[in-house]
């Protein structure tokens, strides 16, 4: 039977050099590798520093402790912020953990993303707008969110601007790439994720102290921040400012409470080797999802298709289920996985259906009309770049059959 993934990942020549590269190098903590990737990657988004950390949920938090400690940024602890109901558990769970208070408005039914419009009614309504520190978009399954009208929002109530782009590598919003509209963003190279290394994630911004402040925060707050370490050619520059008389090492003392949040040398190259493919991989899912579009456009009054957009570098194959009466999900995805075609459910709303977050579903109930629907009828499969036309059509084949057949 043929199996149709969600993600896929292949290691070919080029990855297995990489690998052993690292290896013969006899070191793979982070070293050369990661500093690397991170040059190249500010690059392709076009920020000016990106730091790379063990995985995009770390680098949400790590973003987060960093504008925190900033001294030129009003955020603290234990205030509120603007961001989706449905997305992956990590982002609300990285606000929790790092202190603060996640407020969920609805998002679009089309692109599944929170809304300006959505944002601005919320804030229009609050009195406690002193609260509120942050807004943090999520660009979901590669859609970009409207960064403008967000980012011109944001500016009218004092509030900073941080994206969630661990779906979106490659994705472009008014000749801009995502990740490139605000603050700071940060990216998960997840091993089904647009741009894969297996774990690991970045942080990109064009702030300097921010930069610096995730390179001492992911490794337990030390005092060390620079870009490569000289302590072995005596140019330490903490040492030479230090005045204190006692013995003093600065990988050993820590200014900030941190954590162990370093990537690996084998993550940075594998990511290394998927970067030269970035633009043909956002091509190969832009072509696959316009070949699904139109080979199951005649099941649109049962199923909502993904929105086409050529600047959309598509994590995956997003349906929602338009009648969940006459169709199920749970029998839809059933009868998909028995015919080899991997799928998954679209998160489901955090505050309304993630178990984790029941304590805030009688706050929510009724109030994310669009994200509870979609949460409960949305699901997605596979668009990745190594789908080959036969596995597409297959797909084609096996969703005929399967709603000719629920529809008996």
């Amino acid at each position: 039977m043929r199996r149709i993934f969600v993600g896929d990942f292949k290691i070919g020549e080029e990855e297995k050099r990489a690998v052993n590269e690292v290896l013969d190098s006899g070191r793979i903590s982070e070293g050369a590798k990661v500093r690397e990737f991170e040059k190249t990657f500010a690059e392709y988004v076009g920020t000016e520093y990106a730091v790379a950390v063990s995985s995009g949920t770390a680098a949400l938090m790590a973003g987060m402790a960093a504008i925190i400690h900033h001294e030129g940024i009003n955020v603290k602890h234990g205030t509120k912020v603007i961001t989706t109901p449905l997305t992956y558990i990590a982002t609300s769970n990285a606000l929790v953990t790092t202190g603060f208070d996640p407020v969920y408005v609805d998002v679009d039914p089309e692109t599944f993303l929170i809304t300006p419009q959505s944002i601005k009614e919320h804030l229009e309504r609050v009195d406690d707008i002193d609260r509120y520190s942050f807004i943090l978009p999520v660009h979901l399954m590669g859609y970009p969110c409207d960064m403008d009208e967000i980012n011109k929002i944001a500016e009218r109530y004092g509030l900073v601007t941080f994206e969630d782009s661990a779906q979106a590598h490659g994705t472009v919003y008014k000749g801009k790439k995502t990740g490139s509209l605000s603050l700071l963003s940060i990216f998960s190279f997840y091993i089904a994720h647009n741009i894969q290394a297996g774990e690991m994630g970045i942080v990109v911004t064009n702030d300097a102290k921010i930069a610096r402040l995730i390179k001492k925060i992911k490794a337990h707050g030390r005092m060390c921040d620079c870009p490569i370490c000289q302590r072995s050619q005596g140019k330490c520059p903490r040492l030479k400012n230090y005045k204190g008389e006692e013995d003093f090492d600065p990988r050993f003392a820590h200014e900030l409470i941190g954590y162990n949040f370093k990537a690996m040398e084998f993550q940075a190259a594998l990511a290394i080797t998927q970067m030269k493919k970035a633009d043909w991989i956002a091509e190969r899912r832009r072509e696959n999802v316009k070949y699904l579009n139109e080979g199951l456009k005649g099941f649109s009054d049962v199923l909502q298709l993904p929105k086409f957009m050529d600047t959309v570098s598509y994590l995956a194959y997003p349906i929602v289920i338009k009648d969940p009466q006459r169709f199920s999900r749970k029998k839809l995805r059933q009868e998909l996985e028995e015919r080899g075609i991997e799928t998954r459910p679209l998160f489901g709303c955090i505050p309304t259906q993630q178990p984790a977050y029941s304590h805030l579903k009688k706050e929510y109930e009724g109030k994310l009309p669009n994200a509870d629907y979609l949460g409960k009828n949305g699901f997605y499969i596979g668009c990745h770049q190594y789908l080959e036309e036969e596995d597409l059509a297959y797909i084609v084949r096996t969703f005929k059959e399967v709603i000719d057949k629920a529809a008996g």
